[in-house]
């Protein structure tokens, strides 16, 4: 299995502040596929993602991504863990304004030894037309795409994704959602998104529903959408 998450447990504060955030949450995914964790604001799903990404550490339980303990590393071998393994792709882009496309991309390309070919990407990305161009002038469709790209072309074992359709429109969404399918499809890439969109459970192959920081339904999708097909 490439990723095994065993009873993990998080706790924010202390005193009359203290929030459990993740009650004893357990669930696993195959290499190359594709996950969705759905649940309202405030259900845990963010902070899962941030566990499973390194930025959180978590008080009691496992996290085994390609057999490699992450709930057990100190800081700087985190550091090369997100550096080694994962791609992030956020809600708001974080580009670096005063980089171009091909600039920004380029910033993660020099992490890795073994990146994905940058030319190849920003054209399967759609975005060799706008490679000089800086992200004032681009789409917000455009900018995630370029945010997609920095976070692929380090060529990443897991690929997370948090709320990626968040700030755009419907037309945008679907065309951010068919290019993480392609990924997934073309690279092989795992790839793990939270979302309010409940559609995208149907492009998935499987589905995590949280709630109050525990697990109600872990599942596979046994009628996969195709993501261009998807309507909410």
């Amino acid at each position: 299995m490439f990723l095994e998450v065993r009873e993990i447990e998080k706790s924010y504060g202390t005193g009359e502040s203290h929030t459990k955030v993740l009650r004893g949450v357990s669930t696993t995914l195959e290499r190359g596929k594709m996950c969705i964790i759905l649940g309202p604001s405030g259900s845990g799903k963010s902070t899962l993602l941030n566990a499973i990404g390194g930025l959180d550490r978590v008080d009691k339980g496992s996290i085994v991504v390609d057999g490699l303990d992450i709930a057990k590393l100190e800081q700087k071998e985190l550091v090369l863990y997100r550096k080694n393994y994962l791609g992030f792709i956020f809600q708001f882009y974080h580009l670096v304004p005063n980089l171009t496309v091909k600039e920004n991309i380029q910033v993660c390309e020099y992490l890795t030894s073994s990146p994905l070919d940058l030319y190849e990407l920003q054209d399967a990305l759609g975005l060799t037309e706008h490679q000089n161009k800086f992200p004032f002038q681009l789409s917000g469709g455009q900018q995630q795409r370029c945010a997609i790209a920095r976070a692929l072309v380090k060529n990443p074992r897991l690929l997370l994704c948090d709320e990626p359709t968040g700030a755009l429109d419907y037309t945008m969404s679907k065309e951010i959602l068919v290019l993480l399918e392609k990924v997934n499809q073309d690279y092989g890439t795992t790839v793990l998104i939270v979302s309010h969109n409940i559609a995208i459970k149907d492009m998935v192959h499987k589905v995590i529903e949280i709630k109050d920081g525990k697990i109600e339904k872990d599942y596979r999708n046994e009628t996969i959408i195709p993501a261009g097909d998807l309507e909410w």
